[in-house]
């Protein structure tokens, strides 16, 4: 499968080498929230451990090298290693990152005991008839609680957002471009440059961990490719 792009417009201050803010559209907008519901193993995953600043990388490591036999048998390293997403969408645009699938969750019982008692742990005894429930019950997942729009994402299209270098963002307009330039005393708009660039897989990892570390993030990942 193709990787997934999309394009937006940077406004650049050439004089100090610092991006303004970029004009993006709605697929742009998708991505950049949705980071929200990316789990912290998934942050992790895709940033591999190397790339991560602080202790979290070891962590996830740790866990990834922990042999099965210190694992619960009722739990999976998997619901950590590769968590589920919470954005609430079957991915996360750009950065390909399916949700995981759901695990296979299975319960079990015994029969005939009149109780209603229900376990994870086949070696679990009823406490009312003492037998072993290892009767196995599957598992059946609720329907899912998003109703997903027809063109999907969260945020609504035929809209021009602006984007800050700190990710703040806003639905564009003349009156805030006008308020952002006068903000940062931009006097000669000779300096400004526009520049159009394309943000796909490599880009949105660049993103991510950019916005963990910088509160320059347009600037940090752009820069290199402004002064062609």
């Amino acid at each position: 499968m193709s990787e997934s792009k999309v394009t937006m417009k940077l406004l650049i201050d050439s004089k100090n080498k610092r991006v303004m803010f970029a004009e993006a559209g709605k697929e742009c907008i998708d991505f950049l929230f949705q980071i929200l519901g990316l789990p912290i193993g998934s942050v992790i995953r895709l940033l591999t451990t190397k790339g991560m600043v602080g202790c979290l990388g070891n962590l996830y490591e740790s866990l990834q090298n922990l042999d099965n036999m210190y694992i619960q048998p009722n739990q999976e390293k998997d619901i950590l290693l590769n968590p589920k997403s919470a954005a609430g969408a079957a991915s996360i645009p750009l950065l390909s990152l399916t949700n995981s699938p759901v695990l296979e969750r299975h319960f079990y019982s015994f029969y005939s005991c009149c109780n209603n008692y229900v376990t994870d742990d086949p070696r679990a005894t009823c406490p009312s008839c003492l037998n072993s429930m290892d009767i196995k019950l599957d598992y059946v997942a609720p329907p899912g609680e998003n109703v997903v729009a027809s063109n999907g994402g969260l945020v609504k299209g035929v809209v021009t957002y602006m984007v800050l270098d700190n990710l703040v963002v806003k639905p564009m307009s003349t009156i805030s471009s006008i308020a952002l330039l006068n903000e940062f005393s931009i006097k000669d708009v000779g300096v400004l440059k526009e520049k159009v660039v394309t943000l796909g897989m490599d880009e949105a990892l660049k993103v991510l961990k950019s916005s963990l570390q910088s509160k320059n993030v347009l600037t940090t990942v752009f820069m290199g490719n402004i002064n062609e």
